[in-house]
């Protein structure tokens, strides 16, 4: 069994994602949140991470964090256990999408980075979790903690992310795929698409859960987790 998980948060995100996680499986294991704020590109996130990682530990991330997790296993596929891919997807972004990341990066640079969160909450979260005053009060805080400069190296680093397809076939270790029933920015098909590509990858869907799966339906989510780390 892995000793060692290091969780990965998405953009605009920070450990408060997975307080849930970290606080539940702290008890059998060492719990790392990574730093995904300070740079502009997937590969230099990537290298931050295994510089501060011990040689052998189990990897979870959450959309951003996920891309981040593909990279790290391009790099290094011989330190990771384990591998837990939540609400993300392999492909790269779309033209429309990355048309939509450059408004926001414009948007935060002309000074309305506080108007960005609140937009994005309609499509981060399942309805239930859009009423709660709870979940959408952190994520607007976790955003004003990230901050706009973090925002822009983090959606810079996106947009740049390359087609992953190719490559999960040799992903070799023990493979959670997770997502929201709800989750509209990458839908339940990506992680099927996923789950088929990566041999012997296991996929749950939790449902009334949108993309931020870790705050949304917590213990689910670290049921899942603590299923995943569970011994062979």
């Amino acid at each position: 069994m892995s000793t060692t998980l290091i969780l990965l948060p998405g953009l605009l995100t920070d450990g408060r994602l997975w307080t849930h996680q970290a606080r539940t499986l702290s008890a059998t294991l060492e719990v790392l949140v990574a730093d995904l704020t300070q740079d502009d590109s997937l590969g230099a996130m990537a290298e931050r991470v295994l510089a501060v990682a011990p040689p052998r530990f189990a990897l979870a991330g959450l959309s951003m964090g996920g891309y981040v997790c593909m990279e790290i296993m391009r790099r290094s596929p011989e330190r990771v256990e384990r591998l837990a891919l939540l609400d993300t997807t392999a492909r790269p972004d779309t033209g429309e999408q990355s048309i939509r990341r450059a408004d926001a990066i414009a948007i935060a640079r002309a000074g309305s980075f506080d108007k960005i969160m609140p937009t994005m909450l309609p499509n981060l979260l399942a309805p239930a979790s859009l009423a709660d005053a709870a979940i959408t009060g952190l994520a607007k805080d976790m955003a004003r903690t990230v901050g706009k400069d973090a925002f822009i190296r983090q959606q810079t680093a996106i947009m740049g992310r390359p087609d992953s397809r190719p490559f999960l076939s040799a992903i070799r270790c023990p493979t959670l795929v997770l997502c929201g029933a709800e989750d509209t920015l990458t839908p339940v098909d990506r992680h099927q698409e996923m789950v088929a590509a990566i041999n012997g990858a296991r996929l749950v869907t939790v449902e009334t859960c949108g993309h931020l799966s870790p705050m949304e339906q917590p213990e689910a989510v670290t049921g899942a987790l603590a299923a995943w780390l569970a011994p062979l």
